[in-house]
């Protein structure tokens, strides 16, 4: 309980100014039972008007200073956060697969790399190899990666919490903002300081 009443503080203070009606009223995202109720809110959609606020954080915030604060932020965001019980990213975007993903993954599958680009994946209009199926096609039922061991360096990096890419790239910060709990949990912390 007293977790609970922490983060709602944190939220509050967080997202003063933007309304707590917009925070308690944004779309909810349901996953089960398996999500602790004190982390709950970390897997709902941030409503528009915090993710502007985080927006224009990003912009106007001391890069140096964020860059100190994103290891101690992306470690907390881990204890709270379980990606099996999750998977949005699995399901709803692909990774780049660069050459040496390519060639990593598909040595390990005992394919060649031909076969396993014709197989798995396309080439988006970036001119990067990404998956042809959403969900991915090695996600297990049970969230699980097939290739985990193997998987692409984006997949390995992802969310970004705990680099430059985080403020670097705010337009992927802010699109994994909308589905990852993690970066949501990053975001709440970076505002709430």
């Amino acid at each position: 309980m007293a977790t609970k009443i922490l983060n709602y503080h944190r939220l509050q203070k967080a997202f003063k100014g933007v309304g707590e009606s917009l925070w308690k009223n944004h779309k909810k995202v349901t996953f089960g039972s398996m999500i602790d109720p004190s982390v709950e809110h970390l897997y709902e959609t941030p409503a528009p008007e915090i993710l502007k606020k985080f927006q224009n954080f990003l912009k106007r915030v001391d890069k140096r200073v964020i860059l100190k604060q994103l290891p101690d932020l992306h470690e907390a965001a881990f204890e709270k956060v379980n990606c099996l019980d999750c998977a949005r990213c699995c399901k709803n975007y692909s990774p780049r697969f660069k050459m040496p993903d390519i060639k990593r993954v598909s040595k390990a599958m005992g394919m060649k790399e031909v076969a396993f680009i014709e197989k798995y994946l396309s080439m988006d209009s970036e001119g990067d190899y990404v998956v042809r199926t959403k969900p991915c096609p090695f996600l297990a039922t049970d969230n699980t990666c097939g290739i985990y061991d193997y998987r692409p360096s984006d997949c390995e990096r992802f969310p970004y919490t705990d680099e430059d890419v985080f403020f670097k790239r705010s337009a992927i910060t802010m699109k994994n903002a909308e589905f990852c709990p993690a970066v949501h949990d990053v975001m709440i912390g970076l505002l709430a300081k």
